[in-house]
């Protein structure tokens, strides 16, 4: 299937909860750079305009009703040139873009699935702390994680691993959350993070 290039800003994307009775929360606009078409850094909040936010918690809305999702869902978009949003993908499951919410949010995209394919009041998402969430990627160079102790040193940096045991190239192999208020920084420690974790 062919696809057209659509010439676009930013690629953003929003979760969103829905119960079994209809209710629907949506978690902050995220700002996601993708390497290679995978997901390399998600930045939240977003940075772009109210509206925008404001359009993108309409789409992720609206989208959730049409399809009688139960439990949580990523809506990935574009921010067009003109300010609007095109849907890219929809994704009805906890998605990698959302794995911030373990750390920056009162409650995480996780918990809010279990609590509504079970039939549990589902929690307001509010945001704790500007974030920023780095993928760990796997090179083929080893399949042991160096620099973790350097990293941890920092305690504004939270350090995930899935446990998987090969570290083969490009495979997600676990994910840094960076919670600082300040944009710039958030960005300029995720990038000495990079540097700082190898495989070996």
């Amino acid at each position: 299937m062919w696809e057209q290039w659509v010439p676009f800003v930013k690629e953003v994307s929003m979760i969103g909860v829905r119960d079994e009775r209809g209710m629907i929360l949506t978690y902050p606009l995220v700002e996601n750079t993708h390497v290679d078409s995978i997901l390399d850094t998600s930045l939240v909040p977003a940075r772009v305009a109210p509206e925008v936010e404001d359009e993108a918690r309409h789409i992720v809305r609206a989208i959730g009703e049409h399809l009688g999702i139960v439990g949580v869902y990523c809506v990935e978009m574009f921010l067009l040139g003109d300010g609007h949003l095109l849907v890219n993908e929809i994704a009805p499951r906890p998605h990698n873009s959302g794995h911030y919410t373990l750390d920056a949010c009162v409650v995480s995209q996780f918990e809010n699935h279990v609590r509504a394919i079970c039939g549990l009041p589902i929690v307001p998402p509010q945001l704790r702390s500007p974030a920023v969430m780095v993928n760990i990627l796997g090179d083929g160079s080893g399949h042991r994680l160096l620099g973790v102790e350097q990293v941890l040193e920092d305690p504004r940096v939270r350090l995930h691993l899935y446990g998987k045991r090969e570290a083969r190239p490009k495979r997600k192999m676990g994910h840094v959350t960076i919670l600082v208020e300040d944009v710039s920084e958030a960005l300029g420690l995720a990038h000495r993070v990079r540097q700082q974790l190898r495989w070996g």
